[in-house]
């Protein structure tokens, strides 16, 4: 009999009936066949994957034609394969699924590996050769992953080489919007994680805000709320869009004038043209946000870049194994949203606190130590951007209605700061002087 350490059942069904659950799931399970322990979903998971390679449904109906009813007993039946279409109630977690089915899968293979060291020694003629191909053959399930990757940079060079042929003007990333910004930065590149800190009530959000609504004329905006609703947010992105004073808004039927209407109305038809999507559901961690815009991107054309805001970081519910070490919790949401970025090839924006010691510095212009509970953000983040206002800190200061953008680290460019102007009445930033 198996121990029982050295496989999960409920982590392998629950890969297996999160496939039914989500059309196109299948092209990013990465999981072989032989991966799985139990016979049964071995071959569940091959008949799925040959469907898929088909062009067919992935559903009961699908699965059942394909084994035949003959067939049946060997994937478990009609009823244990129902049973398992309908036991996932979402494809969040699918990647943590799979994450737990290779673990287990490696521990066997470091096993069975170990085992045929064991003997060999015994009665090998060349001891080093031995131990050698052994810990080749360990090393090689260390780096199983599931796919064919071999390495190979020739498709690279090729596609260096077309991109220097095409002229992809100034801006070669999703544009933010702003040019000043956009020149220093070369616009927002997919695959990078960017992180932009400020204080509480410096204008983060609604900068992240304007940037997505800016962004989302051409590209997709995908913003994940973790702080405020998705009727705030649109109803904020419509008063910057329409220019009307955001106290107003809180109760238009009272405050609103005739032209405070027309503005409404235009800045309304204008978003509903956008490609913004807004998901506001609480407690959101970075499975269920890699799930969304995994199945957002498959919604549009391939080619279409997509733009991810998260408001905000710290928000972010964290794996339950680190409790009790915010550092650790915070570092490990971090690193899997630059790994989003990247497997995703999306520009990730996050935002996130600053720490309260910037309050008691002379000089209260951020720094990356200023970063809030882990060094593991600067580190995984491709661009570092502060907000600071003077009148933030000083009431009396002359620049009301500017505000600095920081770009404090730009792993493929240089840093510098961006002067914007800052509407806060209606929460809108524009150029400033250009």
């Amino acid at each position: 009999m198996m121990e029982q350490w050295q496989f999960n059942q409920e982590a392998e069904e629950a890969l297996v009936g999160a496939l039914f659950l989500e059309e196109g799931l299948i092209k990013d399970c990465n999981i072989r066949p032989e991966q799985l322990y139990l016979p049964k979903l071995q071959r569940l998971l091959s008949t799925m994957k040959r469907l898929d390679e088909k062009g067919r449904p992935i559903d009961v109906i699908s699965v059942v034609e394909e084994v035949g009813e003959q067939n049946l007993e060997s994937i478990g039946g009609i009823s244990y394969i129902t049973e398992l279409a309908g036991s996932v109630p979402t494809t969040a977690n699918f990647k943590y699924y799979q994450d737990i089915v290779r673990e287990y899968y490696q521990k066997r293979r470091a096993k069975e590996v170990a085992g045929r060291i064991m003997d060999e020694v015994a009665r090998a003629e060349d001891i080093r050769k031995t131990i050698s191909d052994g810990i080749h053959n360990l090393m090689e399930i260390e780096g199983a992953n599931g796919d064919d990757e071999l390495g190979d940079i020739k498709s690279c060079l090729v596609d260096l080489y077309n991109d220097c042929e095409k002229d992809s003007g100034e801006i070669s990333g999703v544009p933010s919007g702003f040019k000043k910004l956009d020149r220093l930065t070369g616009g927002f590149q997919e695959s990078d994680l960017i992180v932009i800190g400020a204080r509480p009530s410096m204008g983060k959000t609604a900068f992240a805000l304007n940037i997505a609504l800016n962004a989302s004329e051409h590209d997709v905006s995908v913003i994940f709320s973790l702080e405020m609703s998705k009727n705030q947010l649109v109803k904020r992105a419509a008063g910057f869009r329409g220019n009307i004073d955001s106290t107003k808004m809180r109760n238009p039927r009272r405050f609103f004038a005739d032209e405070d209407w027309r503005h409404l109305y235009s800045a309304m038809g204008e978003i509903s043209h956008h490609n913004l999507h807004i998901f506001d559901r609480p407690g959101m961690d970075v499975n269920y946000i890699w799930s969304k815009v995994r199945k957002m991107k498959r919604e549009y054309a391939e080619g279409t870049r997509f733009l991810v805001v998260i408001d905000y970081l710290q928000l972010i519910v964290g794996d339950p194994r680190h409790k009790q070490n915010r550092q650790a919790e915070i570092s490990e949401i971090s690193r899997s949203l630059k790994h989003m970025a990247r497997e995703l090839n999306v520009v990730v924006i996050a935002l996130s606190q600053l720490s309260r010691g910037v309050e008691s510095r002379q000089d209260k212009r951020p720094m990356l130590s200023d970063l809030r509970e882990s060094g593991q953000i600067e580190q995984d983040s491709d661009v570092i951007a502060f907000l600071y206002r003077d009148d933030y800190y000083d009431k009396e200061a002359e620049s009301k209605n500017t505000i600095d953008i920081i770009v404090a680290k730009q792993r493929n460019g240089p840093v510098g700061t961006v002067e914007l102007s800052f509407n806060k009445e209606y929460g809108k930033f524009a150029d400033l002087g250009v």
